[in-house]
């Protein structure tokens, strides 16, 4: 099922939150699924395999998706399955945070240029 419009827009705002492209797709994507694979995520959002390797990792630096081994039979590239290890409105109230953070650093910045000035 590809993305839908409301899906698109909270990828643009992630994005706009400094999250990479490849994450922002991976974590819309993920959000309302049980366990997926990389080759799902894959074919339902257009990402290519590294760019998903990359955002799964990503994803896992900070602790918001878990991995897990699949039994394969055969040669081939491993199979994994990837679930959120939080409630995606955890994740969203981390990402506002961060950006509230910012945003603070910067009117502490202006603050103090604003007592440069003469």
């Amino acid at each position: 099922m590809p993305l839908t419009e409301q899906d698109e827009r909270l990828v643009k705002y992630l994005m706009t939150s400094d999250i990479p492209r490849s994450v922002a797709y991976t974590l819309v994507y993920i959000r309302d699924k049980g366990e997926i694979t990389s080759v799902e995520i894959e074919r339902e959002t257009g990402l290519r395999q590294p760019e998903v390797s990359i955002a799964m990792q990503w994803l896992r630096r900070k602790g918001w998706i878990n991995k897990r081994n699949m039994k394969k039979e055969g040669k081939g590239r491993p199979i994994h399955g990837y679930k959120l290890s939080k409630d995606f409105n955890e994740i969203l109230e981390e990402i506002i945070q961060e950006q509230t953070n910012k945003i603070n650093e910067i009117n502490a910045t202006i603050n103090q240029l604003r007592s440069f000035q003469t």
